[in-house]
C-alpha cells in the first residue's frame, strides 16, 4: 500500500499524469507466489488510490477493491479517473524475479498509445520498510546525527555500559534526533494502543476467515471460555499460557481477516509483541507506562539489529525472520522490563533466535492463516519463557553472542531452499494444499 501510494502521489504531481491512460502493476517472486492469499493485490489497489495503512478503513479495503473491478475505473491518488482492468493491468510475474529483493513490484504509467511514460520499482524489505530501486537506501535515515550510533549488538552493549543507560534509553536519545521526546513517547504509546486494540477486535470478531480454507476464528470462544471461568488473574502456569494464546491468536486473526495491525516486525509475526506486552501489563505487578514505552524502546531497536545484520524478510530467509525474530524482540524487551541486566536480556533475545533457527515460512495457499497464526501463538510463549529463563541466570554461561546468532539466521536463511521461503512451493503448503484447496 505505501509503494502503490508513493507511485501514485508521484505521478499525479508530474507532467506525466494527463497523457496517462492505464496503470499498470508487475509483482514479482514471493509477491507474485503468494500476493493475493497475502492481501497483496487489495493493498495496492488501495495505495493507488491514495489510501494509507495508517489511516485506512480496514473495512473498506475490500468493498474498494470490488469498486475499482466491478466499474473497471482506477482514481488515481483518490482524484484522477482512469480505466483498469484487473486481469490485463495487473500481472503476477510467478516465474520471474527483480535483482535485489524477493518482494518486487514495478508500476507503470502508459499513453493511449501503450507506450511508457513513467515507472517506479519498488521493494518491500519487511518490517513495513520500502525501498525505491532508484537509490537502494532509505533516505530518512541516511544525514541524521545521531547520540549513539551502533552498528551491531556488541557496540550497542558496549554503549550502554560506557554511558550507564539501558537499551531504552539509548533507544529514546537516538529517536529523538528526528523528533521530540515527548513526539516518541506518545507514538510508542500510540502503537502500543493500537495493539491493544488490535487484540480487543480480534477476541469478539466471530466468524470464518477468508480465502478458501475455511479457518474459522479461535479467539472469541478462548476469550470467552477465560472470561467465564473468571481467570483474568490466573494462578496456574497453564492458565497464563492460555491467556498468551489468546492474544496472539487475537490479533493474527485480525492480520488474516485484513484488519489494522501494528508491523512488528512482520505483519505475520504481528501477534507475538503484542501479546508479550499483554503479558506484562496483566500479569507482571510492576508494571507501568514508563514500562510499555521501554519495552517497545527495546524491542524495536533488537529488531533494528536484524535488519542491519540479516533479514526481517521470510522471502529472504524463511519464517525464522519474521516470527523468529519476533520472538527474539519480545524476549529481550521483557527480560529489560523486568529488571534485566544487559546481559541478561541479551541473552533472551539470543535464546529466542537460537531456538527458532531453520524455521520456513510455508503459507498453505499463500494465506497467513496456517501454520502463521498458531505459530505466533507459539512464539509468544518461547518469548516469555526465554525471557524468565535469561533471568533465572546471571548470564556468565552464556556463550553463543546475539551477533553470532543473528549472522547464523542469516547464513541458515541463504542455505535454505528457496520453496521454503515465503513461496507456498514447499513444506506444508506442497503437502496439504490440494486437499485443503480442493478446487486450485
Amino acid at each position: 500500500m505505501r509503494a502503490a501510494k508513493s507511485f501514485a502521489s508521484k505521478l499525479a504531481s508530474s507532467e506525466y499524469l494527463q497523457t496517462t491512460q492505464h496503470i499498470y502493476v508487475d509483482v514479482y517472486g514471493s509477491l507474485a507466489l503468494t500476493g493475493k492469499g497475502h492481501g497483496t493485490d487489495k493493498a495496492i489497489l488501495n495505495g493507488l488510490e491514495g489510501e494509507s495503512p495508517e489511516t485506512v478503513d480496514p473495512d473498506e479495503v475490500l468493498p474498494r477493491m470490488d469498486k475499482i473491478l466491478r466499474t473497471g475505473t482506477l482514481h488515481i491518488n483518490g482524484n484522477h479517473e482512469r480505466p483498469f482492468k484487473f486481469e490485463e493491468h495487473f500481472r503476477f510475474r510467478m516465474k520471474e524475479r527483480l535483482p535485489y529483493h524477493a518482494n518486487a513490484m514495478l508500476f507503470t504509467a502508459r499513453d493511449a498509445d501503450d507506450q511508457p511514460l513513467f515507472e517506479e520499482i519498488y521493494y518491500s524489505i519487511g518490517g513495513g520498510f520500502i525501498v525505491e530501486d532508484r537509490n537502494k537506501a532509505l533516505p530518512a535515515e541516511t544525514n541524521t546525527q545521531i547520540p549513539y550510533p551502533f552498528s551491531s549488538a556488541k557496540e550497542l552493549f558496549a554503549l550502554c555500559e560506557k554511558h550507564g543507560i539501558t537499551i531504552a534509553e539509548l533507544t529514546l536519545a537516538n529517536e529523538s534526533a528526528w523528533r521530540s521526546e515527548e513526539g516518541v513517547r506518545a507514538g510508542v504509546l500510540n502503537i502500543a494502543q493500537t495493539m491493544m486494540e488490535c487484540i480487543q477486535r480480534g477476541c469478539h470478531a466471530n466468524g470464518t476467515l477468508p480465502g478458501g480454507l475455511n479457518v474459522q476464528r479461535r479467539a472469541p470462544a478462548l476469550y470467552a471460555k477465560l472470561y467465564k471461568e473468571n481467570q483474568a488473574n490466573p494462578k496456574t502456569h497453564v492458565e497464563i499460557l492460555q491467556w498468551l494464546n489468546l492474544y496472539a491468536l487475537a490479533v493474527n486473526e485480525e492480520n488474516a481477516a485484513g484488519g489494522r495491525i501494528v508491523t512488528a516486525p512482520t505483519n505475520g509475526a504481528a501477534g507475538i509483541i503484542p501479546a508479550t506486552l499483554s503479558y506484562y501489563l496483566n500479569f507482571c505487578s510492576e508494571s507501568n507506562e514508563q514500562g510499555i514505552i521501554d519495552f517497545l524502546l527495546t524491542a524495536s531497536t533488537i529488531g533494528n539489529l536484524y535488519k542491519k545484520g540479516a533479514s526481517l524478510s521470510a522471502a529472504e530467509v524463511g519464517c525464522q525472520g519474521e516470527v523468529g525474530v519476533a520472538c527474539s524482540m519480545a524476549a529481550g524487551a521483557l527480560a529489560a522490563v523486568l529488571g534485566g541486566t544487559l546481559i541478561q536480556v541479551e541473552n533472551a533475545a539470543e535464546m529466542a533466535m537460537e531456538h527458532n533457527l531453520g524455521l520456513t515460512c510455508d503459507p498453505i495457499g499463500g494465506l497467513v492463516q496456517i501454520p502463521c497464526i498458531e505459530r505466533n501463538a507459539m512464539g509468544t510463549v518461547k518469548a516469555m519463557n526465554c525471557a524468565h529463563f535469561a533471568l533465572m541466570e546471571s548470564g556468565g554461561h552464556a556463550r553463543v553472542p546475539l551477533d553470532k546468532v543473528i549472522a547464523t539466521m542469516l547464513e541458515t536463511g541463504k542455505n535454505m531452499h528457496n520453496d521454503y521461503k515465503e513461496t507456498s512451493l514447499g513444506g506444508l503448503a506442497r503437502s496439504i494444499l490440494h486437499e485443503a484447496l480442493p478446487n486450485c
